[in-house]
Order: C-alpha cells, then sequence, then structure tokens
C-alpha cells in the first residue's frame, strides 16, 4: 500500500459484543409429541412415539437441557422429524418428572451414582438356580436398591431343571417377596402375570438367561444369548446396553446387561427400614445411630412382644448387612 493519509475508508472497526442481555427463557415446545425412550447407544435416543408406539424415532438431546441426564424409561417430549425414517433425528426437548429411579455405584466406594432406568414399577431379580450358582450378595444388594427406590422386587428363577429352587426360595420367604420359577421350554404363564401391564425391568448376573427369558415372552426380541464359562462359572455379557421392550400382553419389560457388581454408596440405611412397615415403628426407641443389629437393638424386644416376627428381622438384617458387605458376590 503506497503511504498515503488513511480517510475513514480505510479504518475497518470492529463491532463491539451486543450489551444486550440474553433471555433466560427457553422455548416452551407446546408441540412437542409424547414419546417413550427404549433404549440410548452414543448419543443417539431411540424413542417410541405415545401416539403409534410401533415407530421408532431417533433423537439427540437439545442444547437447552443441558447436563439433564437421560435414561432408558424416561417420558419425553420430542419435536423435529418424527417419521422414524432412516437417516432422520428429532430432537429430544423435554424430560418429563420420573416417578422411579433405579440406580446404581460402581462400587460402594463411588460417589457418583448412576440411573440404570426410570419409571419402573418392578424389579425382576433373574437368578439361574445352577449353572451358574446362585449369589446371594448380588440378590440382597439389587433388593436394597428396589426398596430404596420404591419399587416392588420379584425374584425370577431360571434353570429349575438343573437344581431345586426351595432353599433360594426360602431365604426369601419371610420378605413376602413375590416369586416365580421357570425352565427353558415351560410355561411362562406365572410370569406373566407379574409382568401384564406393567414397566419392569430384568437385573441379573451375566449367563443367568436373561435374555434367553426376553425372547421367550417377546419372541420378535432377538436379545442375544450366551454360554457360561465352565472355568469361572461366570457368564459373558451378551445384551451390551439397556433396551425397553413392548410386552405382547401388555407393560414393558426392559433388558439390561449383566452385572457383576452392585454398589450402594448411594443408600440410606434408614430408607431400608422405613420399607418394612412391621418393623420401623418398632425402631422410634432404638438408641441414638442404631444400625439395627446391634445387641440394644429395640426390635429384639419388638419382636419378642409379638408386633413383628423374629424371622422377618433376621431378613431385614440380612439385607441391612448387604450395605456393609464388601463383597457383593
Amino acid at each position: 500500500m503506497s503511504a498515503r493519509e488513511l480517510d475513514e475508508d480505510d479504518v475497518r472497526v470492529r463491532r463491539g459484543r451486543s450489551t444486550r442481555p440474553r433471555s433466560k427463557q427457553r422455548p416452551a415446545h407446546e408441540d412437542a409429541q409424547e414419546a417413550f425412550v427404549v433404549t440410548i447407544d452414543r448419543g443417539r435416543i431411540t424413542c417410541a412415539l405415545a401416539a403409534d408406539p410401533g415407530v421408532a424415532v431417533i433423537a439427540v438431546k437439545a442444547r437447552e437441557l443441558g447436563r439433564k441426564s437421560v435414561a432408558v424409561g424416561d417420558n419425553v417430549g420430542l419435536v423435529g422429524d418424527l417419521s422414524g425414517k432412516p437417516d432422520t433425528l428429532a430432537r429430544l426437548v423435554r424430560i418429563d418428572p420420573r416417578k422411579t429411579e433405579l440406580r446404581r455405584t460402581a462400587d460402594d466406594t463411588d460417589p457418583y451414582e448412576r440411573i440404570i432406568v426410570a419409571n419402573v414399577d418392578q424389579m425382576g431379580i433373574v437368578v439361574a438356580v445352577a449353572d451358574p450358582p446362585p449369589r446371594i450378595g448380588l440378590i440382597d444388594r439389587c433388593m436394597v436398591a428396589a426398596y430404596d427406590a420404591r419399587v416392588d422386587p420379584l425374584l425370577v428363577l431360571t434353570k429349575v431343571d438343573l437344581g431345586d429352587p426351595e432353599e433360594l426360595l426360602a431365604a426369601y420367604r419371610d420378605l413376602d417377596v413375590a416369586a416365580v420359577a421357570v425352565t427353558r421350554g415351560g410355561s411362562l404363564d406365572e410370569v406373566s402375570e407379574h409382568l401384564q401391564g406393567r414397566t419392569s425391568v430384568f437385573v441379573g448376573h451375566s449367563g443367568v438367561g436373561k435374555s434367553t427369558l426376553v425372547n421367550a415372552l417377546i419372541p420378535d426380541a432377538h436379545r442375544t444369548t450366551g454360554i457360561v464359562n465352565e472355568l469361572t462359572g461366570r457368564g459373558r455379557h451378551t445384551s451390551t446396553s439397556a433396551m425397553a421392550l413392548a410386552l405382547p400382553f401388555g407393560g414393558w419389560l426392559i433388558d439390561t446387561p449383566g452385572v457383576r457388581s452392585f454398589g450402594l454408596a448411594h443408600v440410606e440405611r434408614q430408607r431400608i427400614v422405613d420399607g418394612f412397615d412391621d418393623l420401623a415403628t418398632g425402631t422410634a426407641t432404638c438408641p441414638r445411630s442404631c444400625s439395627h443389629d446391634e445387641p440394644d437393638c429395640a426390635l429384639d424386644a419388638w419382636c419378642a412382644d409379638g408386633h413383628a416376627s423374629e424371622a422377618r428381622l433376621e431378613s431385614l438384617r440380612r439385607i441391612l448387612r448387604a450395605l456393609d458387605d464388601a463383597d457383593p458376590t
């Protein structure tokens, strides 16, 4: 540029930032369509439309939701392309308040709890009578999580053709826990009655037959099944993500990946006791900070006076001990 005097045309003025305050209002999205979260995979959220559950819509979470997490079982609002056609995306703009949240931590020292599923009212704890052998510690921990979430536990025993389920059933009889026993190729009428019209989740070790049972209940589910390692006695993970499936006789069933541990760092002890109505009242005269499993606990006298059975108290204490058990297996 030749040397000359600069005039106003040569001066570049940088536009300053607007002083106009940012609005905190968010779009109301009153036209959002109701939907149910079926599964989540790498940020893509598959939903079933409430108006037409047969249409599967892939959505992404809207930025205005911030860090709000989405879980399988959530009732949500969708906008955008709701056709469900390949290569289309909708936006998930609303997460409705949850009725229940089933949570766990990685272990008992992990401060970060994870929501497994939302809005379920029943937790099916799937346990094989044999191959692999039942692990009471994990069952009790699942029970604790169910009581904490105010979700009804259902004990589902599989592979009863390989062993007698009576011993395992007896261990939970005093807890008044509903239980069913199923075998490959046998009748599913009893388990279907417990699932009908409800939103249930199946939880259990790998290799216990969860996916096999899901495929029997929902023939077009096509959940991958696996085998048990003969050396370790443990199953191989087959389901890789939680998935909600519509039951042909009404209701939803959420199949989850097999778990190896079930951390309970998020659970408050008193919430478990409160779930036992016949025993909770008896804790009123317990010593301060009573663990309800110690010599001076008032629950012993409460049961001796006939207010509740001693067998029921022992069942509660076994469940409470699961909170202190470092080995969930």
